[in-house]
């Protein structure tokens, strides 16, 4: 039964999830909170896991939820549930898209698809951002403890690294990993 639910949850997020990728992060917060099979920290860790392995996010992240929730079989089964939408889809558009290849209805529906797509990665990545950065519980015990210091100085750094140097992603997502291991290092023995 739950490899059932585990395609068909996947499969809404695939369906609904116009831009793919980080579009996928508002579907996976609402699967977390519905079903309780991973917590908002493994959804941050899987985003982390997720954006430093190759492969499209939305894949990875099912899969990566998938094999959290049961095993390699859960892993293969969301990544088929997140996919299969796109892969129907793209067999019935291609079959119509040279009929209505220069239709103006569908160039306006594709038109407005745009902002609902961007909507979609900036909320992901507005939560992302929360998530990581601040403690909303915190806010009204110790507003100041509420917030995660190092990874604002650390995400500033970047910023003001990537702006500086202009290098290749790999090297910052490796230096940021580098530097939150030896961050939780210390933590669990400093």
């Amino acid at each position: 039964m739950i490899l059932i639910r585990l395609f068909f949850e996947f499969f809404k997020a695939g369906l609904f999830a116009i831009g793919g990728g980080l579009a996928t992060l508002p579907f996976l917060q609402e699967i977390s909170q519905s079903t309780g099979w991973f917590t908002q920290q493994d959804l941050m860790d899987l985003i982390a896991i997720s954006e430093s392995t190759p492969g499209a996010i939305g894949v990875n992240a099912a899969t990566y939820a998938g094999f959290h929730t049961f095993g390699l079989v859960g892993g293969v089964v969301a990544t088929l549930g997140l996919i299969a939408p796109s892969v129907i889809i793209i067999i019935l558009v291609s079959k119509v898209l040279e009929k209505f290849k220069e239709s103006r209805l569908v160039e306006e529906i594709f038109y407005g698809l745009r902002p609902a797509s961007t909507g979609l990665i900036a909320a992901a990545g507005f939560s992302v951002v929360l998530a990581t950065l601040v403690n909303l519980n915190g806010l009204t015990s110790d507003p100041a403890g509420a917030f995660n210091w190092f990874g604002i100085v650390l995400a500033l750094i970047l910023y003001w690294a990537i702006k500086r140097w202009n290098r290749h992603p790999v090297l910052y997502i490796g230096a940021s990993a580098v530097i939150g291991i030896g961050a939780g290092y210390l933590h669990l023995f400093g």
